[in-house]
């Protein structure tokens, strides 16, 4: 395949479109996956088998297989084993970080201050289907644990034979429950419940359209981290970059799905040039080459080149991209003028693919430029916040006439009522 630099200032609307909004194509889903929640809610267990009889083309036997997780590990090659334990250990490290601490103070006369709490039950959607992803059980499982969730269930794609990378990984991070049972229909059984599921009080990770689709369907039954749609990449390249490392980062993003955005924007038509020809020489040497040239050649796929490096960087806030590759010689100042990106990788030794595996930060990420008002899955995605106050006699009074007032501003006279209550005698 051959694709062609395009230049931003003669995208049309309609281009302009595809690329910023991103659909996910979940409208064209919304009403099978509102058919499977309401059989998975009605019949439990047997709409879980059926479903996956007739998605998965599997017979389901049990649909707890936490025990096949836990025996998994020591089937896994050991090179494979270790890059699991090696990988978990670098998303707990940075994921601990991210702890907060309870914390009081003194504001004058007020003490105040905050306190956090895990949720106790939750559960992680763990992809599966064209390709296996230990590391997506990863990335939702250790941030849940972190956070201190007492019961972490883990619902993935059911098989003839579980692949044992991705069970070996759900045990190594930490799964207190593990279910065979994948798209919209594992989704239904996390937030309502089961003779096997146990219902979750919120639901994380990544999936396919049907799987966004339930998330949707569901919220405010159940709460949701995000919704994620399929696999995005822009790279942001002047002309220091490496046109065969960017084509190499672009095709690793597109050989997830058909449906991925890939995209790398320059501010040099000979660099534009050079990615183009990258990407055509690579793209016959992977092994998942009919998903990538599909993923390239779909409207939300493309080369582009700007006028300017300004240009390109309104372009990539725009965009608002669940990755974000900067290729540049001045790779810090570029990032000072971003705001908006699920996850940032900086520099020509920073593979977008070391952050899917092992960096230790989280790859599950919002898409479709919901980077605008959200950030990744982190430990704060499994918390509760609640503030503290304590206040004496004397401070009460200092804040008085304040609270009454506004109470009565209000037209709550009971408010008011209840503050002058702690005075005797009005005084």
């Amino acid at each position: 395949m051959q694709l062609a630099p395009e230049s931003i200032a003669d995208l049309g609307p309609d281009r302009r479109a595809a690329l910023f909004r991103r659909e996910a194509g979940l409208d064209a889903v919304r009403e099978t996956v509102a058919d499977i929640i309401d059989q998975v809610r009605e019949e439990g267990d047997a709409a879980l088998r059926e479903f996956s009889a007739e998605f998965d083309d599997v017979s389901v036997g049990n649909i707890d297989v936490t025990a096949e997780a836990e025996r998994a590990y020591d089937e896994v090659d050991p090179a494979v084993r270790e890059a699991i334990e090696t990988a978990a250990a670098n998303i707990r490290e940075f994921h601990e970080a991210q702890v907060p601490t309870d914390w009081r103070a003194d504001f004058g006369s007020r003490e105040l201050g905050r306190r956090f709490r895990p949720l106790e039950r939750v559960g992680i959607y763990a992809p599966g289907g064209t390709a296996a992803y230990p590391s997506s059980a990863l990335m939702g499982v250790i941030p849940a644990k972190v956070a201190g969730v007492e019961q972490v269930a883990v619902a993935t794609p059911p098989a003839e034979e579980m692949h044992p990378a991705t069970l070996a990984a759900i045990d190594v991070a930490g799964a207190d429950a593990v279910y065979q049972v994948g798209g919209a229909q594992a989704i239904a059984a996390l937030a309502y419940g089961t003779e096997t599921v146990t219902r979750v009080e919120k639901i994380a990770g990544p999936g396919n359209r049907y799987v966004t689709a339930a998330k949707a369907a569901v919220q405010g039954d159940v709460a949701i981290d995000f919704l994620a749609g399929p696999s995005e990449l822009l790279v942001v390249a002047d002309e220091t970059a490496d046109p065969e490392l960017v084509a190499a980062d672009m095709l690793a993003q597109a050989e997830h799905d058909p449906d991925a955005s890939v995209v790398a924007v320059t501010d040099e038509e000979t660099t534009a040039e050079a990615i183009c020809e990258a990407i055509a020489a690579q793209v016959p040497a992977r092994e998942r080459q009919d998903v990538i040239e599909a993923a390239l050649e779909a409207e939300v796929s493309g080369v582009f080149v700007a006028r300017s490096m300004s240009e390109a960087l309104v372009f990539a806030e725009e965009y608002a991209a669940e990755h974000l590759s900067i290729q540049a010689e001045d790779d810090e100042a570029l990032l000072d003028r971003i705001d908006s990106a699920g996850s940032i990788f900086l520099g020509p030794a920073t593979p977008v693919a070391a952050g899917d595996y092992a960096t230790g930060t989280n790859h599950v990420l919002p898409t479709s430029a919901e980077a605008k008002t959200v950030g990744g899955l982190s430990v704060d995605t499994f918390l509760r916040a609640s503030t503290v106050q304590r206040l004496d006699e004397a401070a009460l009074a200092d804040l008085r006439e304040t609270i009454t007032t506004l109470a009565r501003a209000e037209g709550l006279e009971a408010h008011a009522a209840s503050v002058e209550a702690r005075f005797e005698d009005g005084e």
